[in-house]
């Protein structure tokens, strides 16, 4: 779809200055294509995800010493992730409280509170003094940071991936859909070279001390690059418009339950596989590793760094398999292989420096080729008037159902009662997304 304006502004949107010069940066010749909404989409996106790396790869290699360093190494990092979850309990709250914001004072002013609370909670972390300056106070103080990323993610959802789903070519719609996932391993590579580096480069005192803080200085700055960068592209008056012309505004969340409460659980159901898959590639072995393995940890990063460049791969090949045989068709597929893969886990977690290899290299793979399709799987489905909040909320369900506690419940039952049960959880997530998608046979967005 491509939604053309020529000349001026229309009579009935009065013309703004700093959107004139931006329509003309994010515009050719006063159209917008669904290509210059992806760089909305994929600005925003890897600004997100490197906020979540980092402080997930924080929550493995920092948060334990410096926040729990009364507990065993497994207790504090126990500990450490079960504040990490509370991001994606907070986020859904956010979602509800910052569409209220937008109803009363625009798209523009609940992004830049969004982004600014994201931006003071990451910098808030990097400043925060540890357990043995503070006590006990610097764990509540973490988990109010964290409760308030959260809060801040929920508010940031500015419309682009559903405007995005919606305006793209009925022939390239998986395609698009795709692009904006690419976040995801470009947020990876990014967290997990900054610490890799910092990790081989400084003692690990120097590190616990506070080399560990340049991450969060660095995601605080990339905020506000990510800031100006997205309010550039949603306050020209050919996006506003455009958004509204496709109903992406927020409505009473009561009201949404009651009429598509079926679609919004189907929808958090159906990338089920995929979102429990995410987190046993990147936080969990990392945990695992630095537990109980002697490998160097920055070489185990730089490992997966590789495994997410996999994951880019998977994540594009899903977007041309999607367009061929249907978005529907390629979860379900994912969904299976990943299924048939969870009975591998312990084998190859328990296999070695190869078997290690071989689980994140082919888990990264299947994240790619699931994730790629995941987000937005049912947007479609919902009435236009519900498609913004309907969407918005099924993600955040997803992440919370699928993602949330999935570190804290892996590790907890490895360390408990074997890597069996880590294969048991991946594959009750496969076979919650199947069913997800057997109740759910209009899955392709319609026209």
């Amino acid at each position: 779809m491509t939604v053309s304006y020529h000349g001026d502004y229309p009579a009935e949107y009065p013309q703004r200055g700093h959107a004139h010069g931006a329509r003309n940066i994010n515009a050719r010749d006063g159209e917008i294509h669904p290509e210059d909404i992806a760089v909305g989409v994929v600005i925003g996106r890897a600004s997100e995800y490197f906020d979540f790396f980092v402080y997930a790869i924080a929550s493995v290699l920092v948060f334990p010493q410096v926040f729990f360093p009364f507990e065993s190494r497994l207790d504090g990092t126990l500990y450490s992730f079960t504040i990490f979850a509370f991001a994606f309990i907070a986020r859904p709250i956010g979602s509800v409280l910052f569409m209220e914001l937008q109803r009363r004072f625009g798209r523009e002013t609940k992004l830049t509170v969004a982004l600014f609370l994201m931006g003071m909670s990451t910098a808030g972390i990097a400043f925060l003094p540890e357990y043995a300056h503070l006590g006990a106070a610097s764990i509540v103080l973490l988990s109010l940071l964290r409760v308030g990323q959260g809060l801040a993610q929920g508010g940031a959802s500015d419309g682009l991936p559903s405007l995005l789903a919606l305006s793209a070519p009925k022939h390239k719609r998986g395609w698009y859909a795709m692009l904006g996932q690419l976040g995801a391993p470009v947020g990876f590579i990014i967290a997990a070279g900054l610490f890799s580096f910092l990790l081989a480069q400084l003692s690990t005192l120097d590190f616990l001390d506070w080399g560990w803080r340049y991450p969060f200085y660095v995601a605080f700055a990339i905020n506000v690059v990510a800031l100006f960068a997205r309010l550039r592209l949603v306050s020209t008056t050919e996006y506003s418009r455009l958004l509204d012309d496709h109903q992406l505004d927020p409505v009473n969340v009561v009201e949404l339950a009651q009429s598509q409460g079926r679609n919004v659980l189907i929808g958090a159901l159906a990338a089920l596989a995929s979102y429990s898959l995410f987190h046993l590639v990147t936080v969990f072995p990392l945990s695992w590793i630095n537990i109980y393995s002697t490998r160097s940890i920055s070489d185990f990063l730089e490992l997966q760094m590789l495994g997410a460049a996999l994951a880019a791969v998977g994540i594009i090949v899903s977007g041309l398999l999607a367009d061929r045989f249907g978005r529907r068709t390629t979860l379900g597929t994912a969904a299976t292989l990943i299924g048939v893969f969870s009975g591998f886990v312990p084998m190859l977690m328990d296999g070695g420096d190869t078997g290690q290899n071989v689980f994140l290299l082919v888990g990264f793979v299947l994240l790619g080729l699931s994730y790629g399709q995941a987000a937005g799987a049912v947007t479609a489905n919902f009435e236009p008037h519900f498609r913004y909040t309907g969407a918005t909320l099924t993600s955040d369900l997803a992440w919370l159902v699928g993602a949330a506690f999935a570190p804290l419940v892996a590790l907890g039952l490895s360390a408990n009662f074997g890597l069996a049960y880590v294969s048991l959880y991946l594959l009750s997530g496969a076979a919650g997304s199947l069913a997800a998608l057997s109740l759910n046979r209009a899955l392709e967005i319609k026209e």
